[in-house]
């Protein structure tokens, strides 16, 4: 099995499985949390890289209100566990928010601010959270920054503008859409995607490590 790999993942399908379970559907939105936890450590057992997650797109501010404040709640209680907890120094685990963070109350700014901060010069495995993530919004906002500098861009330059530069090698999407969302329009250009009729609590370490393994076969020609 392959090491130093970055994996993205699209989360979906907590309310669907809530119901499914005879639970709020509030209630699908800790457990999916308590699955990203999971998940967290497998990508730190295989020694991949980075993980980068869809955790709030800016589709999903649209939601009812009790939802999204909900979900406020359910992040700042998430980030403070995380940054609690000892794997983040003895994994030297560096945490990124990608988005459009000031579409967040200023108190969550903050917070994803601080922690960015704190955890910024860790060498290891990089967890990126894209919140108020919006592929399209990422594109627009590279060209109005190239725009700014006047200058011609190159396909190198302008991938410097974006949100994050680094590639996922591997895409995962649960809750049965076989689509991308909007999610790393431009990064994942090349990415083996793989799309799972789970929903996301429900995903175990066993489909994680089975995907691992089909992904080892495939071969990857980047277009050549």
């Amino acid at each position: 099995m392959q090491e130093n790999l970055h994996i993205a993942m699209v989360m979906d399908g907590n309310r669907r499985w809530a119901v499914e379970n005879g639970k709020n559907k509030l209630q699908g939105h800790k457990y999916g949390a308590e699955k990203l936890k999971e998940a967290i450590q497998w990508c730190s057992d295989i020694k991949a890289r980075a993980l980068t997650v869809y955790a709030f797109s800016t589709e999903n501010f649209k939601r009812a209100e009790e939802e999204v404040t909900s979900l406020y709640a359910l992040m700042k209680k998430y980030f403070k566990d995380l940054m609690e907890s000892k794997e983040i120094a003895d994994n030297e685990i560096q945490i990124n928010f990608l988005g459009k963070l000031s579409m967040f109350p200023q108190d969550l700014q903050d917070l994803m601010n601080e922690y960015h901060e704190k955890t910024k010069n860790h060498s290891g495995f990089k967890l990126n959270f894209c919140v108020a993530y919006g592929g399209h919004q990422e594109l627009v906002d590279a060209v109005n920054k190239a725009v700014e500098k006047g200058e011609k861009v190159t396909e190198e330059s302008f991938e410097e503008l974006l949100y994050m530069q680094d590639k996922p090698d591997l895409v995962i999407r649960t809750g049965g859409a076989v689509r991308m969302s909007n999610f790393l329009p431009w990064q994942t250009a090349y990415s083996e995607l793989f799309f799972l009729e789970t929903y996301w609590p429900a995903l175990t370490k066993e489909m994680f490590l089975d995907i691992l393994e089909q992904f080892d076969v495939r071969k990857r020609n980047f277009g050549k």
